[in-house]
């Protein structure tokens, strides 16, 4: 389902010889250099410049605070076709991309993973197949976005119905954190990839468990906590219809643990299993 179409990078939206704009946010000052090869790392790695934006002063229309879900399975691979300030002028930053199988059905609000993070659809073209979503900067930093430029492949997935089998496991598209590739070898034709992630994520992590890896529901092969490491394989039909392997060592991946872990976790902390009287 990789999807085949050369995007050429916009290169109007971010002029090198452009000065640095400055915009509120949040009543707060905020000035953005345009002039890096990347322009979002230089956006948003200084993260001194921000506050935690409420849901009312995020820049994007269509915000849909609604939680919803999604299996991990990746429907196709998308490709950045544009990154930019959103033209209202707003001083939000948004995202074009390229799609098929996503824009079947789409409509404006709708939530779609990108790369395992949840966002919302804020506009949408079928015949130049792409769509659009919107930036938060609290997004840029917490997640393996802020590494994506013009002609990146991003793994796209829409947000479960009723109806849909559930193929992978319950991924919400909160990122948890972000991992680091250490290590990428091949084994046959599967590929081992080993990923080191701070301790908060990796302790919900164990052998066999589920871990969303920039949204591909996979299975944790080994723990290497005195690495502060993991690993999975991806098999080769895998390796064919996501973007991890795109991906080198040194490059960042969106981490979603296993929410029933995060469950656990809050039960025993507050003191929970403290009440429990054995019979």
């Amino acid at each position: 389902m990789a999807v085949s179409n050369h995007f050429s990078a916009i290169s109007s939206t971010f002029p090198k010889s452009s000065p640095p704009k400055t915009f509120i946010t949040n009543q707060q000052r905020i000035r953005f250099n345009l002039s890096s090869r990347n322009p979002v790392q230089n956006l948003f790695y200084n993260a001194k410049f921000f506050q935690k934006p409420s849901i009312q002063s995020l820049p994007y229309p269509n915000y849909n605070p609604v939680r919803n879900l999604f299996t991990g399975i990746v429907e196709e691979m998308g490709e950045i076709k544009q990154l930019g300030y959103a033209e209202d002028g707003g001083g939000g930053f948004e995202m074009k991309i390229s799609g098929n199988v996503i824009l079947e059905d789409v409509k404006l609000g709708d939530s779609i993973s990108v790369n395992g993070t949840c966002l919302t659809v804020t506009e949408f073209d079928k015949k130049e197949s792409d769509f659009s979503v919107g930036l938060a900067p609290e997004t840029l930093r917490k997640t393996s976005l802020i590494e994506l430029e013009p002609g990146s492949r991003v793994n796209l997935e829409r947000a479960l119905l009723p109806s849909t089998r559930m193929g992978g496991h319950f991924v919400q598209g909160h990122v948890d954190g972000t991992g680091e590739i250490v290590s990428l070898e091949f084994e046959g034709d599967s590929l081992w990839v080993k990923v080191k992630t701070p301790p908060e994520v990796l302790k919900f992590l164990v052998p066999k468990g589920f871990i969303a890896v920039d949204g591909t529901s996979l299975t944790v092969c080994k723990v290497f906590d005195d690495e502060e490491c993991f690993n999975f394989m991806l098999v080769a039909y895998t390796q064919q219809n996501v973007v991890i392997p795109l991906k080198k060592v040194g490059q960042k991946v969106n981490l979603e643990v296993d929410i029933l872990g995060k469950y656990v976790e809050r039960l025993l902390h507050s003191g929970f299993t403290s009440n429990i009287t054995p019979k």
